[in-house]
């Protein structure tokens, strides 16, 4: 039996009815939205201390439950990122390009809504309700799946959702949570060909390659964060120490979070040793042999290991960075390009000819210059949230707001043109 058919038809309905607000019914419902969580805080935090208590039991990483965890300062960050939403410019119906044909026929590419969407990711509650509020403001129905994992918070999120869709006039069916948890209900929902237009999966490789394989209708794929950092011989050291700090540490469990280190053989030995200090206690490194010479004798603390080939294709998500000594800048631009992600790439340098020649040759969603990674994320870059990454090359790449929501439509208006 196809347990999400009636949901696939009531979004379906919804989608067509949300197609026809305007910018200010949206946002007005999205107001009541923030309302109804803000209220509820002490219920929220409740559910989610039932997920973590689960997740403890269970045995998953320190890493992972803080993914998990919701508390005063991320429910607030949550609210501020509805908020930013409801702040930002309504793209349906906006004008891309316009012009006249010989024949006088007048040509608009317009936006719109890409229909009945369906997100799958893992862990972050946070993303049961930027993913909503995302789609929302694009007029577009969206299904939740969630992971396991957070299933207790996810149910408190979308409930609150839709009570304060509906004080805030806005249409409560648009938001749809699927709850079995069953691998069945991923199939169902990869196989909708014709009931959903899209999907977005959002987690880690096994997840983002099964709906890639298996799915058969439209996908809209994230992709995993394999993130280096590549430090020049001519960069300032100690600010390069604090930036793969920052990188790595601020928090492990994000896809953004650098993995790997790669450092020039000639800025080896005045980064490693500082390195070494800076993480030791903190960050477990598995360097190859010519990072552990640089080190010299390991400090007080430190988890020192080889590196193994494996290591370099690993996204550790955890208190672990890998530390590859390169030649030179060709070697470390075809070691990034090999085992990258195409996620977001960073090179540590005062070398203005090195940045750009980086920038230009790596193939990434986002690259960087003396700067951590950790900035790759949609409420950082304007968006007040994000449906996930994209390492992908069409429609949509790098972080993804409201635009990657839409599509293009043409409108043709005429005065009785005809064809010959």
């Amino acid at each position: 039996m196809n347990t999400l058919e009636t949901v696939f038809v009531a979004l379906r309905t919804a989608q067509a009815q949300l197609a026809l607000e305007n910018r200010e019914a949206k946002d007005r419902a999205l107001q009541g939205v923030i309302d109804a969580l803000d209220a509820n805080r002490q219920l929220l935090c409740k559910a989610n201390e039932a997920d973590i208590a689960k997740a403890r039991n269970a045995g998953m990483k320190a890493a992972l439950i803080d993914r998990l965890a919701l508390d005063a300062g991320r429910i607030d960050a949550i609210l501020q990122g509805i908020a930013t939403v409801i702040q930002a410019e309504d793209p349906i119906g906006k004008v891309r390009a316009r012009w006249t044909l010989s024949n006088g026929l007048v040509v608009e590419q317009r936006a719109v809504a890409l229909g009945v969407a369906a997100i799958i990711y893992e862990s972050r509650p946070n993303v049961t309700v930027d993913a909503f509020s995302l789609a929302y403001k694009a007029g577009c129905a969206i299904l939740l799946r969630g992971s396991s994992s957070a299933l207790e918070s996810n149910r408190a999120l979308v409930r609150l959702v839709k009570q304060g869709l509906e004080a805030g006039g806005g249409i409560s069916e648009a938001v749809a949570l699927a709850q079995s948890g069953s691998r069945e209900e991923v199939a169902e929902i990869l196989n909708a060909r014709g009931k959903l237009d899209v999907v977005i999966p959002r987690g880690g490789r096994d997840l983002i390659r099964r709906v890639v394989r298996e799915a058969r209708l439209p996908v809209l794929e994230t992709g995993e964060g394999n993130c280096h950092i590549y430090v020049e011989p001519s960069a300032d050291m100690p600010k390069a120490v604090d930036i793969i700090e920052n990188a790595k540490v601020q928090k492990p469990g994000a896809c953004n979070a650098v993995e790997t280190v790669v450092v020039h053989r000639d800025a080896a030995a005045s980064l490693m040793p500082l390195l070494a200090r800076r993480l030791a206690g903190t960050v477990e490194l598995r360097c190859d042999e010519a990072a552990k010479q640089a080190i010299g004798t390991p400090p007080l603390g430190l988890v020192l290991k080889d590196a193994v080939n494996e290591d370099w294709e690993t996204e550790f998500l955890d208190y672990i960075l890998a530390v590859k000594t390169v030649e030179s800048f060709e070697e470390a631009i075809e070691f990034i390009n090999r085992y990258g992600t195409k996620h977001s790439e960073a090179i540590l340098t005062q070398d203005l000819a090195a940045a750009e020649a980086f920038t230009r040759r790596i193939d990434a969603a986002c690259v960087y210059t003396n700067a951590s990674t950790r900035f790759t994320d949609g409420g950082v870059f304007g968006f007040g949230a994000e449906l996930g990454i994209s390492t992908q090359k069409f429609h949509a790449r790098g972080p993804m707001g409201l635009e990657a929501l839409t599509t293009i439509q043409y409108c043709v208006a005429g005065s009785g043109q005809i064809r010959a």
